[in-house]
């Protein structure tokens, strides 16, 4: 080998070590580039759903900013721009929407926390609590969802009737009574309880607690995000509830909840007022909104984890 070969010896080293710039890169399996396709083409399909709910919310919120003339045209810019509408329903409209808000508000918060109170104990106790008649009492407290409102309707008017709770500020308490406790909160609460582990309550056994102890030291703080979505299905089923605020509260417009008010843009002086009508629904859609916004991840999680043993 020349002197000249060997000086040059290290450089054909390194170029050999150096991987080619012109290798081609091993191909992804067709399982995985198809896998990566259907995942594509999921979200697209989400966005798009997504997209298209959100739709009419949007032309919600632009029309009550719309005069009433320019309501009735298929345009998504207000032409003129005006609050006119939200003055009207804090002013005009009668009753207030804040004393329909305050209304809506007492009620739904008030049913969300008897549902979560007695849905959690029931609910532990179907699914913890050997008794006799458990599941028999079980399947009964299910058959109820089968029962229809109207079928409820005579029997519940006479008894509250009958106890003088349709008049005056007790007119509340048959609406709120009716919706204190439901059948679907403590089936969510009683599937999620079972997916947690057994362990954890011999071992709350061993250092000494009982039942209840047991159930507010280590279920319920386990049970969060099955408590957020009953929380979240009661307050939104309340607070849109109109069949019973109607029976019960229609008689005084003071005791009027947000639903009730929503009347008076289809059957009452303010019929077809578009941009006023636009402005309550708004108003009546933000607590939800909040709602969800802040407990959406316990919601998702609560709702999936409920139903996966029975």
């Amino acid at each position: 080998m020349t002197i000249a070969g060997r000086d040059n010896l290290p450089s054909a080293v390194a170029a050999l070590a150096q991987p080619r710039q012109d290798a081609a890169a091993p191909a992804a399996p067709a399982g995985d580039r198809g896998r990566r396709w259907r995942r594509r083409l999921a979200y697209v399909i989400l966005i798009g759903y997504a997209l298209l709910m959100f739709v009419p919310f949007a032309w919600t919120v632009v029309t009550s900013f719309k005069t009433l003339p320019d309501s009735t045209q298929l345009t998504f810019i207000p032409q003129p721009f005006t609050a006119d509408a939200w003055g009207f329903v804090f002013t005009n409209l009668r009753p207030a929407v804040p004393i329909m808000f305050a209304n809506s508000l007492l009620i739904a918060g008030i049913v969300t926390i008897t549902n979560l109170t007695f849905g959690s104990l029931a609910g532990y106790a179907f699914a913890r609590l050997r008794f006799p008649g458990r599941e028999v009492l079980f399947l009964v407290v299910l058959a109820t969802l089968m029962i229809p409102d109207q079928l409820r309707l005579p029997p519940m008017y006479v008894l509250f009737s009958g106890l003088g709770f349709t008049k005056g500020i007790l007119a509340y308490l048959p609406v709120i009574l009716i919706a204190a406790i439901s059948a679907s909160s403590i089936f969510l609460l009683r599937q999620y309880f079972l997916t947690i582990p057994k362990d954890l309550e011999e071992a709350a056994r061993i250092d000494g607690a009982g039942f209840f102890t047991t159930f507010t030291r280590v279920m319920l703080p386990l049970a969060t995000p099955a408590l957020s979505a009953v929380a979240i299905l009661q307050f939104q089923g309340t607070w849109n509830s109109f069949f019973w605020p109607v029976v019960f509260l229609s008689a005084d417009p003071n005791h009027w909840t947000l639903p009730l008010g929503l009347t008076e843009f289809t059957l009452g002086p303010y019929a077809k007022n578009w941009p006023p009508l636009m402005a309550t629904v708004v108003i009546a859609t933000i607590p939800i909104l909040i709602l969800y916004m802040f407990f959406q991840r316990y919601f998702v999680e609560g709702v999936a984890a409920s139903g996966v043993k029975g």
